[in-house]
Formats: C-alpha cells, sequence, structure tokens
C-alpha cells in the first residue's frame, strides 16, 4: 500500500508540474502575441497616378502572390482550419465592411507590409513581410497605391484562435515564435532598397525572385519533402538541379503552362505558376538569367 501511495504522490507531482509548464506557456504565448512594437515607419511616397498605380497592380498580381493568402478579390479568405491547431483568416484589405482598407493610413499600409505590425503595434501572424522588406521603395510604395484603390468587398473576419497546446508549445518555444510573427526576426532598421533598372540582367533577375527565395531558400537550392509537416520537396533551381539540362525555353513554358521539361504538372497551391506566368516576358527572362548565374548548389538537406 505504501508503494501505491508513493505512486500517487509522484503521479500527482508530475501532474502537477505538467499544469504549471502548461500554464506557463500559455501566458508567456499570449504576451508574445500581444507584444507592441514601438516602431514609427519610414517615409514612403505613395503616388495617386495612375501608372504607378497600374504598376502596383502589376507586382501585387505577379510577384507578390497577396491573392494566395487573401483571396482573389484581396477581401480575405480561410488560411488555416485545423481546430486542433488554429483557426486563421487572412486580412480584408479592401475598404469593404470588415476590412482595413477604409482605415488604414499610408503609415499604417508600410509598418504591416515591412514590418509585420499592426496599427496597435501588435505583430501580425503569419505575414510574410520578411519579403517585403527588401522590397525597392517606389515599388513599395506603388502597390500601396493600387491597394488603396481595391474595389470595396464587405466581408467580417473571424477573429483568430490558436488551440491550447500548440500556444503552450508556442510560450515554451518549441514552436518556433518567428514562424508566427515576422515582426521579431525582421530588422525593422534596414533602410528600404532601391532596385536595379529594370532589364533582362542577372541583377534585376536577383531582385525580381526576392519573393522566390522564401520557398526555395536564399540560395535557391530548395528543399527535401517534409512529411510530418505535410510539405512537398521543394526544387533545387541552381544548375546544381534539373534546371541544369533546361533551356530559357523549357523555364518559361514550365512557368506560362504549369508543365516541367519531364511532364510534371505544377501544383499552383504550392507554386503560384498562373500569376508569375503572365508576368512581363523580359521579367521572366530576367530571373532565368539569375538563375543560370548561380552556383551549382546540391539540394538544402
Amino acid at each position: 500500500m505504501k508503494v501505491l501511495k508513493w505512486i500517487g504522490i509522484v503521479l500527482g507531482v508530475l501532474i502537477g508540474l505538467i499544469v504549471v509548464i502548461g500554464l506557463i506557456g500559455y501566458s508567456l504565448a499570449g504576451a508574445k502575441l500581444t507584444q507592441k512594437y514601438e516602431y514609427t515607419p519610414e517615409s514612403i511616397t505613395v503616388p495617386t497616378g495612375a501608372e504607378s498605380v497600374a504598376n502596383g497592380q502589376y507586382l501585387v498580381e505577379h510577384f507578390m502572390f497577396c491573392a494566395d493568402c487573401h483571396g482573389k478579390n484581396l477581401a480575405g479568405t480561410e488560411f488555416i482550419n485545423d481546430p486542433s491547431f488554429a483557426v486563421i483568416y487572412t486580412p480584408n484589405l479592401t475598404s469593404g465592411q470588415g476590412g482595413i482598407g477604409g482605415t488604414y493610413t499610408d503609415a499604417d499600409w508600410i509598418r504591416a507590409l515591412r514590418h509585420g505590425i499592426r496599427p496597435n503595434g501588435e505583430g501580425l501572424i503569419i505575414m510574410p513581410s520578411e519579403s517585403y522588406t527588401f522590397v525597392d521603395a517606389e515599388e513599395l510604395g506603388d502597390m500601396i497605391a493600387y491597394l488603396k484603390t481595391l474595389p470595396p468587398v464587405d466581408n467580417e473576419i473571424p477573429a483568430r484562435q490558436i488551440a491550447t497546446v500548440p500556444r503552450i508549445l508556442m510560450g515554451l518555444g518549441v514552436i518556433p515564435i518567428g514562424d508566427l510573427l515576422p515582426a521579431t526576426t525582421i530588422d525593422h532598421n534596414a533602410p528600404p532598397l532601391m532596385a536595379p533598372v529594370r532589364g533582362i540582367t542577372v541583377e534585376y533577375g536577383d531582385y525580381r525572385a526576392t519573393t522566390c527565395k522564401s520557398c526555395h531558400g536564399s540560395n535557391m537550392a530548395g528543399a527535401p519533402a517534409d512529411p510530418q509537416a505535410g510539405s512537398p520537396a521543394i526544387p533545387n533551381l541552381t544548375p546544381g538541379g534539373e534546371l541544369v539540362i533546361w533551356t530559357e525555353a523549357d523555364f518559361l513554358t514550365a512557368l506560362t503552362t504549369g508543365v516541367t521539361l519531364n511532364g510534371h504538372q505544377l501544383d499552383p497551391l504550392q507554386m503560384p505558376w498562373p500569376a508569375i506566368g503572365t508576368a512581363d516576358q523580359e521579367d521572366l527572362q530576367a530571373i532565368w538569367l539569375y538563375l543560370q548565374s548561380l552556383p551549382a548548389t546540391p539540394a538544402n538537406q
């Protein structure tokens, strides 16, 4: 009986410790999710001319992939719906009911896009601001100019919900907070870049492929599949991968048709070829030239 009693005491202590650790993790996650970032955004000119708005639309539709998360009309949509992990909807970017477009100032747009910070100072969840940090200031201004012209769409966005266990793991650092809140990892003091002169050059192709690096890696060598996370393999786009036998025509065909040289059909949910493939051909040629200039790097392991 004494043995059972001691077993019960040990189990009780262990359960108590687990509860305490869980409460600490939950509390720490709440603090991280509501942490305020005091940051005055850069003074970036947001133009109003038709040419700037058109260029902003071009960038948003073909290279920034805003519609992949916010929906075709950018009025927000379901992004994650897994009650065991989280239920998250992307914001309505228009000025319709439930949208942010009618209330955001130019400074709010800059703060959100380049720094991943809400107008109230809290970090935005799963907003790829780390890519926008490297966008040319003039181009960013053009994109904001376009977003401000979006037709209003009424769409009230439900509040985000993060399940208890993932929230605890987030607070304890098991789930990297930077994966959800880019504001925690962005260099907020980095000045806006100046884009190279547009043309079919390695330099411009490197710049134009900036958003590609968020998936293919900074060295464009891709990544292996992650069955546990349900992530497919990301192709190696350096001459160390299958592109070594591709021609420029093969590359352009893959982007415009979604069919690779070996007959593989690209999944538009994983690789947004319909958006990229309808960009100006000169931009795509510049990206190809940049990829060809890279070292023949083995696929990232």
